[in-house]
């Protein structure tokens, strides 16, 4: 068949319902052109693969974008998967995500706990609670990916606590969570690979120094959001270096590892444009699982930063910058501590009020039901009275008509 067809386009050319062939070869440049152009934007494929059966990783914003490719991934090869999120577990909605992700993934250890970042109070609950078990429950890997983004033009908001709510959610929450976690991490055996793995973005590199406070004058989306990342990045080095300084009860070195990922330009849930120079959430995973299955990652120090499922070295120098780093520590702590006594304070008022509120409420319906009583035993009073006048008439009416009876009889005997 294709024979005899070459032959008659030979000898008699192209049929004429047959496209024009320099329209054909301009569709194709152009189709060939953006497949390229959309496979380069897509960025490098992870080959890593490793055993994470029985692993417990623990994961914020699992619930969108790479996060939530990054942990049906896990779950997908047998992780134990603990979604940390601002839900409580009996929403409706996430009730319905986990068990979908279950029934992909063919994997029932998936559960889900409540952590606002938004809430150092609620942070604090769950990783003491998570903490004070013995032994020590297990844990190798925690995934920090929740992250908010006020958008350009918008304006600067503030948690319940006062802090700037990018600079708490996608730096201060994820301090005070490591900070809490650190005797769970570092109590974890020899042989164990734990990894702390921190997704990060370039726009680290236009930050204002970190040593210069951002005033609300000076104040903008941009900065303010390139800070909280520079400032996750020196945080997560002086991390590294708090883990590497443990001394084991066994001798042993500690063995827990920071990581930082760049997943490359991605497009989030709420972008619907420029499909074709941005990632999707699961090609922009790609990093984020090399970093979690690569096993060369175990050898050598910590605080290793991938791209592109690649080892590549940090654009700023103060990111390993150890004065900056005790600085920015020195100062979350006490940020952490004033803003959680203030709302300690307010929460202890607030119980205060509800308990007064309470009281009061009590001793009015105590009121109540004493007024009720009352007024019983006064209509039951009433209501005595009222039987009592009518036996008086009835007897009158009784002795009245016994007289009257004694006055006829009397008339009747005369």
């Amino acid at each position: 068949m294709p024979i005899p067809l070459v032959k008659h386009i030979y000898d008699e050319g192209l049929p004429s319902w047959f496209p024009d062939p320099y329209l054909l070869l301009k569709a194709g440049s152009a189709l060939g052109a953006v497949a390229m152009t959309k496979r380069y934007t897509s960025g490098a494929i992870n080959t890593s693969e490793r055993k994470m059966h029985g692993r417990v990783v623990l994961i914020t914003g699992g619930t969108s974008g790479i996060g939530a490719e990054a942990a049906y991934e896990l779950a997908l090869r047998g992780a134990q998967i603990v979604l940390l999120t601002r839900l409580p577990p009996s929403d409706p909605w996430l009730i319905e995500y986990i068990d979908d992700l279950r029934e992909k993934t063919n994997n029932e250890l998936i559960y889900a706990e409540q952590v606002d970042l938004s809430d150092l109070h609620n942070i604090r609950q769950f990783a003491t609670k998570w903490i004070d078990n013995a032994p020590p429950r297990r844990l190798d890997m925690i995934i920090l990916c929740a992250n908010i983004m006020t958008p350009p033009g918008g304006k600067r908001l503030e948690t319940e606590g006062g802090v700037e709510s990018m600079w708490q959610v996608n730096f201060l929450a994820n301090f005070h969570l490591l900070g809490i976690l650190s005797p769970a991490i570092r109590a974890q055996p020899f042989d164990r690979d734990v990894r702390i793995i921190i997704p990060t973005c370039s726009s680290y590199i236009a930050s204002p120094p970190l040593s210069q406070p951002l005033s609300k004058k000076d104040w903008t989306p941009r900065k303010a959001y390139a800070r909280s990342k520079l400032a996750m990045m020196v945080f997560g080095q002086a991390f590294q270096k708090h883990l590497d300084a443990y001394k084991r009860p066994d001798g042993l070195p500690s063995t827990p590892r920071v990581i930082f990922v760049d997943p490359g330009f991605t497009r989030t849930p709420g972008m619907r444009l420029a499909w074709l120079s941005l990632k999707s959430p699961a090609m922009g995973a790609q990093s984020l699982l090399f970093a979690a299955l690569e096993g060369s990652l175990v050898r050598g120090s910590g605080g290793k930063f991938i791209k592109e499922c690649h080892e590549v070295d940090f654009a700023r120098k103060d990111v390993t910058d150890e004065e900056i780093a005790k600085q920015l520590w020195e100062a979350s702590d006490k940020l952490i501590e004033n803003t959680e006594k203030e709302l300690g304070l307010v929460r202890a008022l607030k119980k205060k009020a509800e308990e007064e509120n309470a009281k009061a409420a009590k001793e009015a319906q105590k009121v109540e039901e004493i007024d009720a009583l009352v007024q019983a035993i006064k209509k039951g009073k009433e209501k005595e009275k009222i039987k009592g006048k009518a036996k008086d008439q009835e007897k009158d009416s009784r002795k009245t008509k016994s007289r009257k009876k004694g006055n006829a009889h009397d008339k009747a005997a005369t």
